[in-house]
């Protein structure tokens, strides 16, 4: 049986799309095929990197991508997921074979102020939600 494959976009493919990747690929190996882009470079935010270490996750080595690139070397997705907020969901482009485009929008941890340990905390709920939201949506498709 072929894996279903996925792909994760935000604004900088820095946390929330890296951390979903990383999710869907660790938990679910079996089903499916994870990647993650961004509609502009970005840096992979050390929050991110820290609270999915937590779950013993290392996406410490991982490379941010640009969307359009993945777009135009005419990759092939099940589903298009995007995680940052409706307008820029809107800019995201139609990849050819999709059956499914899906938005779930979450907090951008690149935006929380405060300490160290505040923006960790911050990161950890979203990653948390993430988990859920993933978790949710693959019982749908049992």
């Amino acid at each position: 049986m072929d894996k279903i494959k996925v792909l994760f976009v935000c604004i900088h493919n820095s946390a929330r799309s890296q951390m979903a990747e990383a999710i869907l690929n660790h938990y679910y190996t079996d089903k499916f095929t994870a990647e993650s882009a961004g509609f502009e470079a970005g840096t992979l935010n050390p929050f991110a990197v820290k609270a999915m270490g937590e779950w013993g996750i290392d996406i410490s080595q991982n490379k941010t991508d640009i969307v359009f690139d993945l777009f135009k070397e005419g990759r092939i997705y099940s589903y298009v997921v995007t995680v940052c907020d409706e307008s820029n969901a809107e800019r995201c482009p139609v990849f050819p074979g999709i059956t499914k485009r899906l938005h779930w929008s979450f907090p951008d941890p690149s935006s929380f102020k405060g300490r160290d340990e505040d923006k960790l905390l911050f990161t950890e709920n979203v990653r948390d939600q993430i988990k859920e939201k993933i978790d949710e949506w693959v019982k749908t498709l049992n």
